[in-house]
């Protein structure tokens, strides 16, 4: 029988399905972060999580990993495929491997036949679609520094600022400054400030506190609402610029959300509207979630075009 792999392979987990070629999921592995490899123990890490969850996988499929060669095996991973190839093709054994980026196996489970937009907004942001002849498009994914608009890092960072122009007198009045010198730990706006440039406060430490804000918006602080309405627009903008280069205006466009901004009901609610007022597209939560469409690729990439069946309950959205 042949055996197909999916895995998805994120900062926060990794996460390994097998199925057979009829769609069946046959056994689910899941294992720790995935990271960059350009360093030697990134490379030792990678393959550890990767042996771990794909051999937790077969182990529940009743396999063994290293007898198996599989038919065909996915992996979409966080921070794109380039340094990652040479060293899954040492680990793994398949007839066809793919290894390409996150966005593109969050597209493959979140939308019938993988043909649409997905849109990502957890600490940063990025849209990444298909349309029905294989042809694809990305906008945003560019990173704190230069992008990421409407992430959770940026919601952050305009919240920060909106307090620190408050606190200076230069800007309007918000509730949010209490709330994230709590958060910070910090005696001062100016101290937070220079917090959140040290290394205590990774990127995605700063991005958790973007729920403290969701939570002065439904408060009713209107500066708070207006960042979050904000950073709805600016991912609808990311999605509209996949689907301008993919379609005509008048062609129906199916777009998934994904990601911890889209806990929010007020990005959601707002993405939703303005999606459809752009041209009265739909939107929606994804099917599957990405390891599941890493599996779908693999199947897919052998010809085989069908539902998965027996999927486990399996973490779907980015952080």
């Amino acid at each position: 029988m042949p055996y197909f792999l999916g895995v998805d392979g994120g900062q926060s987990s990794t996460t390994a399905l097998i199925g057979d070629e009829t769609g069946r999921v046959l056994g689910s592995g899941v294992s720790g972060p995935c990271n960059h490899v350009g360093a030697r123990e990134g490379a030792e890490k990678l393959a550890r999580v990767v042996r771990g969850c794909a051999g937790d996988a077969c182990r529940a499929a009743g396999l063994v990993l290293e007898d198996i060669r599989f038919r065909a095996a996915c992996f979409g991973m966080s921070g794109g495929p380039a340094d990652k190839e040479a060293l899954l093709t040492s680990i793994i054994a398949a007839e066809r491997l793919i290894v390409t980026h996150d966005a593109l196996i969050a597209l493959a489970g979140a939308v019938p036949d993988g043909v649409g937009v997905i849109v990502i907004a957890g600490t940063g942001s990025i849209a990444f679609g298909r349309n029905a002849a294989g042809v694809t498009a990305r906008a945003g994914g560019w990173g704190y520094i230069f992008g990421d608009e409407g992430g959770a890092f940026d919601i952050v960072r305009q919240a920060v600022r909106a307090s620190l122009r408050a606190d200076e007198g230069w800007g309007p009045a918000t509730a949010l400054r209490e709330p994230l010198l709590r958060a910070s730990g910090a005696a001062d706006a100016n101290e937070m400030l220079h917090l959140f440039y040290t290394a205590e406060w990774p990127r995605s430490r700063v991005a958790r506190i973007a729920a403290m804000v969701d939570r002065i918006a439904v408060e009713g602080d209107a500066v708070a609402r207006s960042i979050l309405l904000e950073a709805a627009g600016q991912l609808v903008g990311l999605t509209e610029h996949v689907a301008e280069q993919l379609w005509q205006p008048s062609e129906d466009v199916r777009a998934a959300y994904i990601g911890g901004v889209f806990g929010s009901a007020i990005v959601r609610e707002a993405f939703a509207r303005e999606w459809m007022r752009v041209g009265g597209r739909r939107s929606g939560t994804p099917l599957l979630p990405p390891a599941a469409g890493a599996l779908l690729e693999a199947l897919r990439t052998a010809g085989h075009w069908v539902e998965l069946r027996d999927v486990p309950e399996l973490k779907t959205g980015a952080e």
